[in-house]
């Protein structure tokens, strides 16, 4: 098969966009779906801090623990489905019926805490059906992004900083919300995010192709053929591994989750806690933060030719992340390594969601979106839940070494396979076309 790597194969320099050059990004469909992602964002960046603290103040850790894995749990065994139904009947639609249903969902949350302690029965039960509607929700973002932006690249920097700005607000909120009011304060203001959201998404107009495109469940078929659901997802599978340039990175990305992501977090909060106080990993996850915003700008102005392989450069600097925890750095230069790592997986994420977008047929997007997300979640909540055991093994410092060294090799391995290291950025025609080019 020709593939989109074999295209034009002389090299071509990473260029900057110039401004007279760039076409609009702030028109009213854009504006819309920018502002309802980041409305959204904030109240999912609430949750897993109001979780911990509103939950484990009532259940400890475990109680807590387990409502944050029903609500992951849920989202891995429904996210394939949300891609196929994303795919069937339009990823504008799904999102909005999701956000209603997680306003349905924060809303109980919010009116049990004002009422007094909620039983665990009811935080599970609203946990899983909010993870349901994550898994309905998420895997229509990419599909979006074409529809709403004539450039996909700087439409994907762009909303990359809003996600950034959203975990560095949203944290902080909702425990500022919980000291000086309550638990339920936190629900009803994540409820009324997820109402804006739908309300935004819902007034999104697309032109007549794109809503075309938008509601095709697959090329030659509609959700009016009686097309299985068993069929779609076989399809939206075909296309995945179809393109080893997208398997082969979310295989790696697998990996990552595992011994990179997943650990990360509980092993990096314990010791820099420890060791500098828990109020210096929060000021680290901060110019995490910071980091991600710088790496989300640099990504709107870098347009190079191979996007994955100029990702793959970015990456390398993750490792300082976990290396500078590991080896036990002062606070200035943990600092600079975590704001060094935001800004690599910035850049990263940019050019890995702009490629899906731009190198996937419109009518597959969602389903294909969802192989990848469930791959790469699953990954990290694996790494997750084998953090604490495997500290019997060895010291969390090694295993930040590990860790380390699992991102390097990811790094060299992004660049050992011809698929992801020769991947060409799409041309704008294709972009703009009725349908973007069909790389494998």
């Amino acid at each position: 098969m020709t593939t989109a790597q074999t295209h034009d194969q002389t090299a071509q320099p990473t260029v900057l966009d110039p401004p007279t050059t760039q076409r609009p990004l702030w028109e009213r469909r854009f504006a819309l779906y920018f502002t309802a992602r980041t409305i959204s964002l904030v109240g999912d960046a609430m949750m897993p801090v109001a979780a911990a603290l509103a939950v484990g103040a009532l259940y400890g850790i475990s109680g807590a623990g387990l409502v944050l894995g029903t609500w992951t749990g849920t989202f891995v065994l429904l996210v394939l489905f949300g891609g196929v139904f994303a795919d069937r009947f339009g990823a504008r639609r799904m999102m909005v019926l999701a956000d209603l249903a997680r306003v349905l969902t924060q809303g109980v949350l919010a009116a049990a805490f004002f009422a007094g302690p909620p039983p665990f029965w009811l935080l599970i039960t609203m946990a899983a059906l909010a993870g349901a509607a994550v898994a309905m929700f998420l895997p229509g973002v990419n599909g979006m992004v074409p529809l709403v932006a004539r450039e996909p690249q700087r439409a994907n920097a762009t909303l990359k900083v809003a996600d950034a700005l959203a975990h560095l607000i949203g944290p902080a909120l909702a425990g500022l919300l919980i000291t000086a009011t309550s638990a339920g304060t936190v629900y009803a203001i994540d409820a009324g995010t997820f109402l804006l959201s739908a309300l935004c998404l819902a007034l999104i107009r697309l032109a007549p192709a794109d809503a075309s495109a938008d509601t095709s469940v697959g090329i030659g078929s509609s959700p009016r053929t009686g097309s299985s659901l068993r069929r779609e997802l076989r399809q939206g599978w075909q296309e995945f591994r179809s393109r080893t340039w997208m398997w082969a990175v979310i295989l790696i990305w697998m990996g990552y989750g595992v011994l990179l992501f997943g650990p990360l977090v509980p092993l990096s909060s314990a010791l820099v806690g420890d060791r500098l106080g828990p109020n210096s990993y929060g000021l680290a996850v901060s110019f995490l933060g910071a980091g991600t915003v710088l790496g989300g700008l640099l990504a709107l102005r870098l347009r190079p030719a191979r996007p994955l392989a100029a990702g793959a450069v970015a990456m390398v600097l993750y490792a300082v992340l976990p290396l500078c925890v590991a080896l036990g750095s002062d606070l200035p230069l943990l600092l600079a390594g975590h704001a060094l790592g935001g800004g690599a997986l910035a850049f990263w994420s940019v050019m890995w969601a702009t490629s899906v977008q731009t190198h996937t047929p419109p009518a597959v997007l969602n389903r294909v979106s969802a192989y990848e997300l469930a791959g790469s979640v699953s990954g990290i909540a694996l790494g997750q839940i084998l953090a604490g055991p495997a500290t019997a093994l060895a010291s969390p410092e090694r295993l930040l070494l590990v860790s380390a060294g699992a991102c390097l090799a990811g790094c060299a391995a992004l660049f050992a396979i011809p698929a992801i290291r020769t991947l060409r950025r799409a041309a704008p025609s294709e972009i703009d076309g009725p349908g973007a080019p069909d790389g494998q």
